[in-house]
């Protein structure tokens, strides 16, 4: 695919992702849903698995998605609304299963949308001036990709039940001790953050990672005992010829040279 409102860059094997619509506060219209689709996308994985990770970020210094298109919403009927509501859904759910780290680096506004993309990436580290909210029903409407659901994981039921119906918006120190964030730094530094967060990861096993991820994910979802998830992941990496390095490099006190494999 070529990308129109992604611009991709990979900075010493880190893929920052960045959404390219300043003059439109980088909302998420259909394009650019399109092109996230494809980016997280099975058919596209497999090349991105040699990379140590992915920063998400927002182009220019006011947003990081304030939201989605609202013009393209006009006119869809009910069945048109959950079409969306789905495509969207399985696009933020492509992204929490991700095979390997992906970090939002919020510089600005994550509203509606936009806050809901930076819940489905593993981590968020927001800049001083980043802010959230989920202001949907001050549209009639309510989130519809995943946002109900991911900031009472990230909130608690309360918190997000008082966001969510009143349209509040929260500053980055706010969201950090709610748990919406994990890091807070100054302005322009949050993607440098994100890469060092992602540099740290990358020294682990890639194997256990992967498992680390889908492990914590089957927690939330529905149907999935985490358990026996844990259980047959434990049991599948001790197979792997990373279990054999990490274990003997700890026996032999030296530092592990991880492949993958």
């Amino acid at each position: 695919m070529e990308y129109q409102n992604l611009s991709i860059k990979n900075e010493d094997n880190i893929l920052v992702v960045t959404l390219n619509r300043p003059k439109s506060l980088n909302a998420l219209n259909k394009q650019t849903m399109d092109e996230l689709a494809y980016f997280f996308g099975e058919d596209n994985t497999p090349k991105q698995l040699a990379i140590k990770g992915v920063v998400v970020t927002g182009a220019g210094e006011k947003a990081f998605v304030a939201g989605a298109d609202i013009k393209e919403f006009l006119g869809m009927d009910a069945e048109a609304g959950s079409k969306l509501s789905r495509k969207g859904n399985d696009i933020m759910f492509a992204i929490e299963r991700f095979p390997k780290p992906v970090i939002a680096a919020v510089n600005g506004f994550a509203l509606g949308g936009g806050c809901e993309l930076a819940m489905a990436c593993h981590m968020r580290v927001a800049s001083e001036k980043a802010r959230f909210s989920q202001p949907e029903v001050n549209l009639g409407i309510i989130p519809g990709y995943g946002g109900t659901q991911r900031l009472i994981q990230h909130v608690g039921k309360g918190k997000a039940m008082e966001l969510a119906m009143t349209a509040d918006m929260i500053g980055a120190a706010e969201a950090k001790t709610l748990g919406l964030a994990n890091h807070v730094v100054p302005a322009g530094e949050e993607v440098d953050k994100a890469k060092e967060i992602i540099n740290k990861i990358a020294k682990k096993a890639p194997l256990a990672i992967a498992k680390i991820i889908e492990c914590t994910n089957a927690y939330y979802e529905d149907g999935a005992n985490g358990y026996e998830v844990e259980i047959n992941s434990f049991g599948a990496l001790t197979r792997s010829e990373d279990f054999v390095e990490g274990a003997s490099a700890f026996v032999e006190k030296r530092k592990a040279d991880f492949k993958g494999c």
